[in-house]
């Protein structure tokens, strides 16, 4: 989840901040569909990743004899390949279908990043086939992610509620409290981000380019802030690092 975040960041943040400090607003071709699959591809792995995490809190609380037997290495192993490959190869195809549009009109993109849709506009051929792919990927991965997610912390919300033990039920929910609050994160600044497009005649325009910036930097800034402050050796190591300045 770190190295998602951190290569989202890398591919976003540095060129947007170069086009408002500096003005450099060029970008050349090959850069921009690599920004445009990295922004893709990457995305959806996030999104793939809460999925796996999910499923790891569901053996945990559900299965929690069996864990040991179940998340092994191998088993991170296999899903990191499988985090890669099924979101690699399933967002190939959107910066390859635009890539091979012709681009015969103006060569401004209204936009700060390499978004499919900001580009192909831009083209003389029809894009249809284009957007509806990446709306079919893009539904298809994000939405079979959120709907695992869901089915696990049902699952784990009716093991919990059958707990009887004192305390244990707060227990078994603050091992979920972490993933639960990104996952909130990842898709809030998402669900706003597509209603906003959908929307997009009522808007402004800048609000959409606004928002899709943001969701590249919001989770990312904040995943690492809600694992460290519930981690009790970082919490630990941040007392002792501030008993030592003060």
């Amino acid at each position: 989840l770190s190295l998602l975040d951190i290569v989202l960041c890398l591919t976003v943040i540095p060129k947007v901040l170069a086009i408002f400090w500096f003005d450099l607003r060029s970008i050349s071709f090959s850069a921009c569909f690599l920004q445009m699959f990295i922004m893709n591809s990457f995305l959806t792995m996030e999104s793939c990743t809460f999925m796996v995490m999910a499923y790891d809190r569901y053996v945990a609380i559900c299965q929690p004899l069996r864990y040991p037997s179940i998340i092994t290495n191998q088993f991170v192993a296999r899903a990191a390949i499988f985090v890669v490959a099924r979101n690699g190869l399933l967002t190939m195809p959107i910066p390859i279908l635009s890539s091979q549009l012709r681009y015969c009109a103006e060569n401004i993109i209204k936009n700060c990043i390499c978004t499919n849709l900001s580009v192909s506009k831009l083209s003389c051929d029809d894009i249809t086939f284009n957007r509806l792919y990446q709306f079919v990927a893009g539904w298809t991965l994000l939405g079979s992610d959120l709907v695992l997610i869901v089915l696990s912390y049902s699952f784990i919300l009716r093991a919990v509620l059958r707990i009887k033990a004192e305390g244990a039920a707060a227990k078994a929910l603050s091992t979920c409290g972490s993933h639960f609050i990104l996952i909130l994160f990842f898709s809030t600044v998402l669900l706003v981000l597509v209603i906003t497009n959908l929307a997009r005649k009522r808007i402004p325009p800048d609000v959409p380019i606004l928002l899709n910036i943001l969701h590249h930097l919001i989770p990312p800034a904040l995943n690492p802030i809600v694992y460290g402050v519930r981690t009790k050796e970082i919490k630990q190591g941040i007392q002792k690092l501030l008993r030592r300045l003060y």
